[in-house]
């Protein structure tokens, strides 16, 4: 498992997100708080498909907004956008190394 020390000395491991469960509540503060593009924010409609802007589904057909994480690779392990989810419905994981 890789460590890293920070300026002060003290060790810390990053934890990584790897998903997102459907507690998510779409507010978006996750995404304004990660520089990484790691997630974006979606819809999903009454039968259950995850639709993005410019999917072709209205607006009408959207029963609620969530976060996607679509590019897991990206994440530093911060642990930002956990910090400011309401809902703690955030999945992070170690480094395996």
């Amino acid at each position: 498992m890789n460590s890293f020390v920070s300026r002060d000395g003290s060790r810390w491991v990053p934890e990584y997100l790897s998903q997102i469960d459907a507690n998510c509540i779409g507010c978006g503060r996750c995404f304004k708080v990660c520089w990484r593009d790691v997630m974006h924010l979606s819809g999903i409609t009454d039968s259950g498909e995850i639709v993005g802007a410019g999917d072709g589904a209205d607006d009408d057909e959207v029963e609620r907004m969530l976060m996607i994480v679509d590019h897991p690779g990206r994440c530093i392990g911060c642990g930002a956008c956990a910090r400011v989810c309401p809902k703690n419905c955030q999945f992070h994981i170690k480094s395996s190394d």
